[in-house]
């Protein structure tokens, strides 16, 4: 009798070492699952942006017009439910080999997200669409380090009255080469350390932003540099601060007129360069666009948006229409580089109400 209670105590304790064991390990899953998370909501977040900003320049050459969804909400349950039963049968006394415990478990994982999308729409996103960049929000850009020559040629319509390239679903213009000379010129200006930006504040804190270009303590060619672009823009020779201003031209020779182009523009430009099926253009499904070009050496593309039958497989970013893909190839640089700041342009348009972030919520159980 004494032997069949030690084998009992014996597995009893088994058991309760077990169970010890299972409740130990089941911690929480909401920990482990925050950088998990985070990381695959941002990076489908972030593809689904892309294919979407992609399809909506597709449709534009087609003049289809576009239509923005937003990611409004995001709520991620969890939910882990674990159970562990435990049991034994003594079948006579004396007779150990008889007897055995039992022990079993279970655990059910659940997933239930829920994502809430928001259509763009109302007064203020189409005012935000058609609305111009803000000057200083370009200039800003090229303060914080991007190319100040295809900045400029992307979201540019003129400098000091100097006329960019203006490319529509109906065809291309070509360029002042003025305007491309002050370009090159401003990038080398750029690289050299020698431009700037700085916001001025009067009594009546009205702010004024200035363009700095140094003439001074810098190297001969590029204070030649920046002499020639005095020139061209006709500007004050010996003037180092310029006001930058939202006009056609200036008003006088201190001041540096910009016209800025809406991110309507911006997506019209690629959209004109997107490559379609020469069909849909003589049947009239397509407008002309960079195809209206013909021969024109002036003509500089802004990006390269392929279209093929089947699916790419070294894609940035495609997505299918009217039974084609449209995509741009990621090995690209040039069209990676012009596709992601136009995107980046979206956060300096004011394109809606000024909302939160969407909500991550991850309830774990």
């Amino acid at each position: 009798m004494k032997t069949v209670e030690q084998h009992l105590r014996r597995t009893g304790l088994c058991l309760l070492a077990g169970l010890g064991l299972f409740a130990g390990g089941c911690h929480s899953i909401g920990p482990g699952s925050v950088p998990r998370d985070r990381s695959d909501y941002s990076s489908s977040i972030g593809d689904s942006w892309k294919r979407q900003t992609l399809l909506n320049i597709v449709k534009l050459r087609y003049v289809d017009p576009p239509i923005f969804v937003d990611v409004g909400q995001i709520v991620a349950g969890y939910s882990l439910q674990t159970g562990l039963s435990a049991g034994g049968t003594l079948s006579s006394v004396g007779a150990i080999q008889g007897n055995f415990a039992t022990a079993s478990g279970q655990a059910i994982y659940t997933d239930r997200p829920t994502i809430t999308y928001v259509p763009l729409t109302g007064n203020k996103f189409i005012r935000g669409l058609m609305t111009p960049l803000p000057p200083e929000s370009v200039f800003f850009t090229i303060q914080s380090g991007w190319p100040a020559d295809s900045v400029l040629f992307a979201t540019v319509a003129s400098i000091n009255g100097l006329k960019n390239q203006e490319s529509s679903i109906s065809g291309v213009n070509h360029p002042d080469p003025d305007f491309l000379r002050v370009l090159q010129l401003l990038r080398k200006i750029q690289l050299s350390g020698a431009m700037s930006m700085r916001v001025q504040t009067d009594a009546q804190k009205n702010q004024t932003t200035l363009l700095t270009v140094r003439g001074t303590d810098v190297p001969p060619e590029i204070a030649e540099y920046g002499r020639e672009v005095r020139r061209l823009l006709h500007l004050d020779l010996d003037a180092q601060e310029f006001k930058l201003v939202f006009a056609s031209m200036p008003a006088n020779n201190q001041e540096v007129a910009v016209i800025t182009r809406s991110m309507m523009q911006q997506m019209g430009t690629m959209a004109s360069q997107v490559e379609v099926p020469p069909e849909d253009v003589s049947q009239g499904r397509a407008a002309p666009g960079w195809d209206a070009a013909g021969n024109n050496t002036n003509a500089i593309r802004l990006i390269q948006i392929k279209c093929s039958k089947s699916q790419p497989t070294d894609a940035f970013v495609a997505v299918e229409y009217r039974q084609h893909w449209f995509w741009i190839d990621d090995r690209d640089l040039k069209s990676k580089r012009v596709f992601s700041f136009m995107m980046m342009l979206f956060t300096l348009a004011d394109t809606g109400e000024k909302e939160g972030l969407p909500l991550i919520t991850i309830p774990a159980q």
